[in-house]
């Protein structure tokens, strides 16, 4: 059976029809050159790139700490601390190629017009990530660990590598997705689902949902590393609303 398409107006000449089978062919072949390159990247990391990543995350806490040491209580942990991290950095250094990928299978059923809104939009949702981690690095992390780490004289911190990596890459995750939300909203306004002037009368619960939503994501319960993802998250709210007001009046979906 051959899944069928209507042809738009601004849609490429050169789309074509492909079977359901041919779609989970393609599907496959995706799928197994993305999962190849993750693994190629992952061991191709293991010496030197992951114990030097290793090192850079803990850069934060000795600046804070004499003598930081991390230790590890379980034979086992060491290693699965280092895999983990040697994960993440294969997966980094893999997704160019598995962003290609995806947009190589959803790019012949997408219109001239989406395309030229989709490339785009998935260049800068990778630089905000990236720039939301190195945020995350240099901005909150050195102010977070200084008051986490703080025994006030009276206790001297003891982390396992394991705690501290999970803490800090969590960190990094979640301020990096927390850049992602001016895209978001800009995306939404594209759509017209929502309007610049709907967003800016919203501004209380975006502030409310803000600290809320950081209170659930971060990997600390203390006030204060909240606060340095919430106020972030508010900022680039108002961002993500003047992003909706450039795009807006040119909705790529009719209202």
């Amino acid at each position: 059976m051959a899944v069928t398409t209507a042809a738009g107006p601004d849609q490429d000449d050169d789309d074509k029809n492909l079977t359901i089978l041919e779609h989970l062919r393609e599907l496959r072949y995706r799928v197994m050159v993305s999962g190849g390159a993750l693994l190629l990247c992952m061991v191709f990391s293991f010496w030197p790139i992951t114990g030097w990543v290793l090192r850079w995350l803990k850069k934060p806490a000795e600046g804070k700490v004499d003598n930081f040491t991390l230790v590890f209580t379980q034979p086992l942990e060491y290693w699965s601390t280092f895999f983990s991290v040697a994960l993440m950095v294969g997966l980094a250094m893999s997704m160019p190629v598995i962003v290609y990928q995806v947009l190589a299978f959803v790019g012949p059923g997408l219109t001239r017009t989406e395309k030229r809104w989709i490339y785009p939009i998935v260049l800068g949702a990778s630089v905000m990530f990236v720039l939301g981690c190195i945020f995350a690095y240099y901005i909150e992390l050195p102010p977070a660990l200084n008051f986490l780490l703080d025994g006030q004289g009276v206790a001297q911190p003891f982390i396992s590598v394991k705690s501290y990596v999970s803490f800090v890459t969590r960190m990094m995750m979640v301020t990096g997705l927390v850049f992602e939300l001016p895209l978001f909203v800009m995306g939404l306004a594209k759509i017209g689902v929502v309007r610049s002037s709907q967003l800016l009368k919203w501004w209380r619960y975006a502030v409310v949902g803000s600290f809320i939503l950081s209170a659930i994501v971060t990997p600390s319960i203390d006030p204060f590393t909240q606060i340095l993802v919430a106020v972030p998250m508010i900022v680039l709210y108002f961002f993500g609303i003047l992003l909706a007001k450039l795009v807006e009046n040119n909705p790529i979906i009719p209202r």
